[in-house]
């Protein structure tokens, strides 16, 4: 994003960077995507309990809490998860909903007999081999069964979302007491955009379709990776063209004056830095973890265009817009309004701590990255707390409830007791269904002086601070014990 100091074509984001505010050094809490939406609903971390899953009971959801007080909230998405096992508790929080069918492996289009032949001659081999024959096995072949059905710009799914969430404008704009999610699953992977963006980005690639890369390290050769990255930047650019059409409906209409409009996403995405492709197995590079937010809020026009330092994390969004709304957040909430932000360029966080379940936890101040690996990287001491024993795409099995047992010890469960299952080394849990972990080694990167994150520090000061600041915040998130234990830390802040 150009906004962001990016080079890529995207005058829309860059058109609303300058009339919004832009915070600079945003960070995710919780990977990946439904876990970032719990933090998101919630307002406060879920990967040090839970890997991806539904909302809990006792969970306060930020839709529900303004439906319940007269706000009318809806969401519009072609992000297709929200429909899984692991995610099916999240719409229904707000008052009104609608799915825009047919992104990625969603499965939509039915088709008994795939024309794989087709298929193996239309795509690179990286994208179609012989695990993608196997319906059951790889939603690949979905994914390219939903793609025969675009024929023109107008059917693609982000589109549509932009048609429907400019429909809800145009019927509600007027009134009062509403939030719209506008909520596009591009550009995710496949990178796959029309012709008139492609254009914007020349390549020498001249092969088999290549706009989907495996969760895996870089083998494509230079042409190769040249053409995912290009498809990646096209598909980007035609999200900033789409985005532009909110814009332009907000000049025309004059929202600017009583609508508050905040972008931003769930995490990022490896494009063969450090060799590596996609997120989840890698360490939690910048290139994951820090993300983007800008907002719009009619009381702070005087504001346009300037940017704020201070450290700032998905959980914030939650308090920030009940904040908007004027209501209060329940005592769960671990996330700082972003509202005071909003006047002048104010300290919210002193660091913040954000990681995958299971994985490394890792800890910023705004100047260095921390990452801190578990001694053993197997599911040795992790445990699962859940009311909603459900993985990204079916239920837990029955050998995760051995050893099962209930406890009521968090303050954040509101007195609900929950299970405490023990993490399966086979679960079908990200990323053990996509090889496992990777580089796992603990260390500390300076940001300013290494940008990349390509050296490490050596620097036992910074270190031993940063790591009594991740104590520090696991201790205010609830870490179970077992946490601290895996990673050798002490609970104590002293």
């Amino acid at each position: 994003m150009g906004c962001y100091g990016g080079t890529l074509h995207t005058p829309n984001f860059d058109r609303y960077a300058a009339r919004s505010v832009v915070f600079d050094n945003h960070y995710v809490g919780s990977l990946p995507c439904m876990p970032a939406r719990r933090d998101l609903h919630t307002g406060r971390l879920n990967f040090l309990h839970r890997s991806w899953g539904p909302l809990e009971p006792f969970d306060a959801s930020f839709p529900e809490i303004l439906a319940r007080s007269g706000t009318h909230t809806h969401l519009l998405t072609d992000h297709y998860h929200y429909f899984e096992d692991g995610g099916a508790t999240y719409h229904n929080r707000y008052t009104t909903w609608d799915c825009v069918r047919g992104q990625e492996w969603d499965p939509f289009i039915p088709v008994v007999a795939p024309p794989v032949e087709e298929f193996s001659r239309q795509y690179h081999r990286l994208q179609y081999d012989d695990r993608t024959k196997a319906m059951g096995g790889n939603g690949r072949l979905q994914s390219m069964i939903n793609r025969r059905r675009i024929d023109h710009e107008s059917d693609y799914t982000l589109v549509q979302c932009v048609e429907k969430a400019l429909q809800f404008l145009e019927c509600n704009a007027k009134d009062d007491n509403w939030l719209l999610q506008l909520e596009c699953f591009d550009p995710h992977e496949p990178f796959m955009a029309p012709e008139r963006f492609r254009r914007l980005y020349p390549r020498a690639y001249d092969g088999p379709v290549l706009d989907w890369p495996r969760y895996a390290r870089v083998q494509e050769s230079p042409d190769e990776i040249a053409e995912l990255q290009a498809n990646y930047a096209s598909l980007l650019s035609m999200c900033d063209a789409y985005f532009g059409k909110i814009l332009d409906y907000f000049d025309e209409h004059g929202l600017w004056n009583d609508t508050a409009l905040i972008l931003t996403t769930d995490h990022g995405y490896m494009l063969g830095e450090h060799d590596w492709w996609a997120k989840n197995r890698m360490p939690v590079y910048q290139e994951i973890a820090h993300i983007p937010l800008i907002i719009h809020h009619p009381y702070f026009q005087d504001q346009a265009g300037s940017r704020r330092s201070g450290l700032t994390q998905t959980p914030d969004i939650m308090p920030t817009i009940l904040d908007f709304h004027g209501k209060t957040w329940p005592e769960t909430v671990t996330g700082k309004s972003l509202l005071p932000a909003m006047a002048s360029d104010i300290r919210i966080h002193d660091s913040v701590i954000y990681g995958m379940f299971g994985g490394s936890i890792n800890v910023t101040d705004g100047r260095h990255t921390y990452f801190r690996y578990p001694l053993s990287p197997d599911t040795r001491d992790l445990w699962e707390y859940t009311l909603m024993p459900t993985h990204h795409s079916c239920p837990f099995a029955k050998k995760e409830f051995e050893n099962a047992s209930l406890v009521n010890t968090f303050a954040f469960t509101a007195g609900f007791p929950v299970m405490k299952l023990p993490a399966c080394p086979d679960a079908k849990r990200p990323p053990i269904a996509i090889g496992g972990f990777a580089d796992g080694n603990t260390v500390l990167y300076d940001l300013q002086a290494d940008p990349g994150q390509m050296t490490p520090l050596d620097d036992p000061e910074t270190q031993a601070r940063l790591t009594h600041e991740m104590a520090r915040l696991m201790i205010v998130n609830e870490a179970p014990p077992e946490a601290f234990e895996r990673l050798s830390l002490g609970q104590s802040c002293a």
